[in-house]
């Protein structure tokens, strides 16, 4: 009950704001001109469908942004495993390095690629990697400094040791630290990835919002928004029900609130 009631909520705030949005630009509170109607912007959107265009970007950009995403857990859970104070002596080595990586502007980084490996798909997917990379890396640290060691004393009880401690204890534990890091991660993506495209692109979503801004096109420009903005929600959708299928609802509230990117 409460589950439809929260729902019921959520819908009805949306249903406001674009109640809101429409008469607003309607009755020309709002200039048209620059905030046309919401239902204009829908009938743009189903043209852009129609027109086969969009579509073919939407799968560019989604790509691209998954691709750079699935390579930042990759990289950032073993790292975050690594420096989170497990393993004392790589954490003492490699956190000065980390902590001045972690400050480096991702936005001079895709400047610096791009006189490397050129205006490709490289830059582009290397750029939301590395941002993706350090929310994933630090809750995955945090999870591990704040671990419960009553669980790590009760495995040691067991006879494990070493890794075999760390993979059948020390994993499960800070699981749902993790997951809050690949869910802020998974919004990261697709928000680096639209400033990627407008920077350096010829096709993809961020593409087409600068192509349309240019061409003064603004109902294209809501369309598009309007577009990255459900990807976006759809991914968080996902992560999130994937989390609390391997974690348990008791996890949920941990899920839906917490943001530990923590860097210190």
């Amino acid at each position: 009950m409460k589950y439809n009631r929260d729902t019921f909520y959520k819908l009805l705030v949306i249903f406001v704001f674009i109640a809101v949005w429409e008469t607003a630009s309607r009755l020309e509170i709002v200039n048209p001109l620059f905030i046309p109607p919401f239902s204009s912007v829908i009938l743009t959107l189903k043209d852009m469908f129609m027109s086969g265009n969009l579509l073919n970007n939407i799968g560019i950009s989604v790509e691209r942004a998954l691709v750079g995403f699935i390579i930042s857990i990759v990289i950032g859970i073993p790292l975050g495993c690594l420096l989170g104070g497990w393993f004392s002596k790589v954490d003492l080595v490699a956190e000065p390095v980390i902590e001045i990586f972690s400050q480096i502007n991702p936005f001079i980084l895709f400047h610096v690629l791009i006189l490397f490996s050129g205006i490709g798909e490289i830059p582009k997917i290397a750029v939301i990697a590395w941002t993706c990379t350090w929310p994933i890396m630090f809750n995955t640290i945090y999870g591990i400094k704040h671990m419960d060691f009553s669980i790590i004393k009760a495995g040691r009880g067991f006879g494990l040791k070493g890794w075999r401690l760390f993979c059948k204890v020390g994993i499960p534990s800070i699981l749902p630290s993790v997951f809050v890091g690949i869910r802020i991660s998974g919004g990261y993506s697709f928000f680096m990835l639209i400033a990627a495209e407008m920077m350096g692109a010829s096709s993809g979503l961020g593409w087409l919002i600068l192509n349309n801004q240019e061409n003064y096109a603004i109902k294209n420009i809501f369309a598009v928004a309007i577009i990255i903005a459900f990807l976006g929600l759809f991914m968080d959708t996902i992560i999130k029900s994937a989390a609390n299928k391997l974690l348990g609802c008791r996890n949920e509230k941990m899920l839906n609130g917490a943001n530990l990117n923590i860097q210190n």
